[in-house]
């Protein structure tokens, strides 16, 4: 990944370039003949096209105030592909007193009627609030009679007190756009550290010291024309890190003298524990005192005493799904009612372990949709959890209290995202992440041929660690949707799901199934693969293109595929399928095909290993060649013949 960092420290000798000659915030005039338009110049398959983006940032001399001023239009190819552009949500943030304003919202659908375009404004009564959280309400609404060539267009602006921190804003978009442009204006008394991370250069750029709206500001254009929609790729948990995007942080500030905000990580650490949200409730260390689970004192080893801690935490609070590393309630609050968001709980974890007598501090990071830490640019508003952690005499162990199924840097898949930050109460210490623990999955089929040629048994799909987590998340979040997965990708009546957590971690969901098209009849033969509904039928590394991001499996694992297949009396096995073993030279990367025969039984055993959570990417055709190749056996077929 390519990254640029525009680090602008209040210094008079900015750089002024221009591709060539370009006028920013200034829209074209809606263009009828738009609506005509078939299809993309850019991408025929599109189903939306950015016609004209701008997003401007401006802090008001005069109020102090930042100024968010959004307008797009896109074009809408197909609807019903089309769905991310069809609703639109403005967040609105809050904190204390202060709050955010929207202002000047305009949106309006276009449509081509008798040759003349028909625009149709958003009513008010379209529109509605939602309180998110504590700190974010969002207004939200549908954009009215959209067809196939419709055009949408929104205009807002939104006044906010924060100067803090200017929202990132992703150039690269899964839709592609003809133009796009990007404006940050601030007066020359605040300098800001701009962030630009990507491989895309702008066509039109200029950052130079002017006079603006009556006064010095300084300002940051860039401008982007044709852009391609950003293609994903495989094995990539969260692609955003990868794509062209800008973002902004409040460096320092000079009415009269220099005030610094994000100068290093050591005074991100001083803010925070001066902070009553974060430094002031890890004070409160009677309540934790109070609460450490009896026998702790018995226990002589760290970890011992952070495990019984940690199990302590995870039985009497529950975490209600808000991130973010200050409390909101407080943690005498969560003590009462046995719920809190992550800072309330994982910092209280941080409290019980350092009155048990261990080195604890608290983790700040930030989760893997929330986008990676940028270490040259120290600022509390890249994160947005926090978690536990222990020094021992063999080195650092994790915790996060938050997720039931974890244990001893064994964590939710959210939060391994390559770097957190260790904030003890008098140093600094970044820390690199690694999910080193394997997880297990195990997929096994017990079935029987019944003499009409039908299949029916039992099947169940068990999985631990970090993949346990994962699949517990999937379904908290739509247990049907989870269930319905089953029948969606291996085409098979399934019955009598049941899926749970089981005492020691791991999840597994056990079913009754059935299929009458996994046998081919012919004559007294019976011709069928042994692997039934679990053969690797298509190969997921399949991309034509080079690679262009690293492969991320989210940690090392091991999947083992067992079918238990009992043959019908009186048929005997024409041929056994052939045995295969593939090893990588370095022993990265594993598989092997096993079948062995039982009396009346046939087990086959279908095992890949994979020995770290992620990989450059000139593994890429390692994992192609293995993956072609566990098809290849996976796909063997048996005939059963009646004697």
């Amino acid at each position: 990944m390519k990254k640029i960092l525009l680090l602008l420290l209040g210094s008079a000798s900015l750089v002024l370039v221009h591709a060539q000659k370009q006028e920013f915030l200034n829209p074209p005039k809606f263009n009828d003949t738009d609506l005509s338009k078939q299809k993309s110049v850019l991408d025929e398959n599109t189903p939306a096209e950015i016609l004209y983006r701008s997003v401007h940032f401006m802090i008001d001399a005069t109020t102090g105030n930042l100024y968010k001023t959004y307008f797009y239009r896109v074009k809408i190819y197909n609807k019903d592909k089309a769905e991310d552009w069809l609703n639109l949500e403005i967040p609105l943030y809050q904190s204390g007193n202060n709050h955010e304003t929207l202002n000047k919202i305009k949106a309006l659908t276009y449509n081509l009627e008798n040759g003349i375009a028909n625009p149709v404004k958003v009513e008010k009564s379209s529109k509605y609030k939602s309180k998110e959280s504590k700190y974010v309400t969002v207004t939200k609404f549908a954009y009215p009679n959209v067809k196939d060539g419709s055009i949408l267009e929104y205009q807002y602006e939104v006044v906010s007190p924060f100067l803090f921190s200017i929202p990132e804003i992703v150039i690269e978009s899964d839709t592609p756009a003809l133009y796009t442009e990007y404006i940050l204006d601030t007066p020359s008394y605040i300098a800001y550290n701009v962030n630009y991370t990507g491989s895309l250069s702008p066509k039109y750029r200029m950052v130079e010291e002017t006079n603006l709206y009556g006064t010095s500001y300084r300002t940051y254009r860039f401008g982007y024309e044709n852009l391609k929609g950003y293609k994903t790729e495989k094995f990539v948990r969260n692609d955003r890190n990868y794509r062209t995007k800008i973002s902004a942080e409040l460096h320092s500030t000079n009415f009269k003298e220099i005030k610094l905000y994000s100068s290093s990580w050591e005074q991100v650490m001083k803010r925070l524990y001066e902070d009553e949200d974060f430094g002031g409730e890890l004070k409160r260390s009677k309540i934790a005192r109070e609460i450490l689970p009896a026998g702790i004192s018995d226990l002589k080893n760290d970890t011992d005493k952070a495990d019984l801690i940690l199990k302590y935490v995870q039985k009497n609070f529950t975490w209600n799904k808000d991130k973010g590393i200050y409390t909101e309630d407080g943690i005498k609050k969560l003590i009462e009612t046995k719920t809190g968001n992550a800072a309330e709980i994982n910092l209280l974890l941080v409290m019980m372990l350092r009155e048990a007598g261990l080195k604890a501090d608290p983790l700040i990071i930030s989760t893997v949709e929330n986008g990676l830490i940028n270490l040259g640019s120290p600022n509390v508003s890249n994160m947005n959890f926090v978690l536990a952690a222990i020094e021992t005499k063999d080195g650092f162990h994790i915790y996060d209290a938050t997720a039931k199924q974890s244990s001893i840097d064994e964590l939710p898949p959210r939060d391994w995202n390559q770097f957190g930050i260790l904030l003890s109460k008098d140093k600094v210490k970044q820390i690199q992440m690694v999910n080193a623990k394997p997880s297990f999955t195990y997929l096994t089929a017990e079935a029987k041929i019944n003499e009409d040629g039908s299949i029916s048994g039992m099947y169940t799909d068990k999985d631990t660690g970090s993949f346990a987590m994962f699949a517990k998340e999937s379904y908290d979040e739509n247990a049907e949707k989870y269930k319905k997965q089953y029948k969606e990708n291996y085409a098979i009546d399934f019955t009598e799901i049941d899926s749970k957590v089981l005492e020691n971690g791991e999840f597994e969901s056990k079913m009754k199934f059935s299929a009458d098209n996994l046998i081919d009849k012919i004559g007294k033969k019976m011709i069928i693969n042994p692997m039934l509904f679990l053969n690797k039928n298509s190969n997921e590394f399949d991309q034509t293109e080079a690679r262009k991001y690293p492969i991320d499996f989210l940690s090392p694992y091991t999947k083992v595929k067992k079918i238990i297949l009992e043959i019908p009396e009186g048929y005997s096995i024409e041929e056994m399928p052939k045995n295969k073993r593939i090893v990588t030279e370095d022993k990265e990367i594993e598989y092997s095909y096993a079948v062995e025969q039982k009396g009346n039984k046939l087990e086959v055993t279908s095992t890949t290993k994979i020995a770290s959570p992620d990989y450059p990417k000139e593994y890429y055709p390692a994992f192609k060649k293995i993956w072609e190749t566990a098809s290849k056996n996976e796909n063997q077929v048996i005939s059963l013949i009646k004697k």
